[in-house]
């Protein structure tokens, strides 16, 4: 990272009509046939050393479920860094590097995440990005749009029930038809 700041991004891949998962959690839609041509084309070893900036993650006990399940067939996503799953409810841990969190948010983020990391992301799910964002615990948006519409499923922004003013950051169009936002959270 080229800064010392804390950071807090909340990252979510949608649909184009802002849904993150089908409602029987399926994500084939993940994998597209698309090809915009004017697209930018990221590397396996771009990719690699972008998630090497990414100190801990962050995630609701749904997303981190799903995330195990499709571990079986992907691999776990998050490599060896530290996730911390924030849930109520009792769960299983079988991985290194997670652990369970249940409590204040603010708490979470001043005592736990602010004292050991810099760069850190919330990768789901709606309920968590809403609770961030509510707080005012977010510094930025990066929502990856995949060419799909979903028509239902698991809302991306689901009743914030706040306007939130946003600036926008950067904008990438990538090959595979797929366009990242980026967006600061002003405070």
């Amino acid at each position: 990272m080229a800064t010392d700041a804390f950071k807090i991004t909340i990252h979510m891949v949608s649909s184009l009509d802002g849904y993150i998962a089908k409602k029987d959690n399926s994500v084939s839609w993940f994998e597209t046939s698309d090809n915009y041509e004017k697209g930018v084309n990221v590397s396996e070893q771009e990719v690699k050393e972008f998630l090497r900036t990414i100190d801990c993650y962050v995630m609701g006990s749904r997303t981190y479920e799903l995330a195990l399940e499709l571990s079986k067939s992907y691999g776990w996503a998050y490599g060896d860094k530290p996730v911390i799953v924030v849930t109520h409810r009792k769960l299983s841990i079988d991985r290194q590097h997670i652990e369970i969190y249940s409590g204040d948010l603010n708490k979470l983020v001043n005592e736990r995440l602010k004292p050991n990391y810099k760069n850190v992301w919330v990768v789901g799910g709606a309920k968590l990005t809403k609770d961030f964002i509510r707080l005012n615990l977010a510094d930025e948006i990066r929502q990856s749009i995949l060419p799909v519409i979903l028509g239902d499923g698991t809302p991306f922004f689901d009743q914030i029930g706040q306007e939130q003013t946003l600036h926008l950051k950067g904008v990438t169009a990538y090959k595979n038809g797929m366009v990242e936002l980026c967006y600061e959270i002003k405070k």
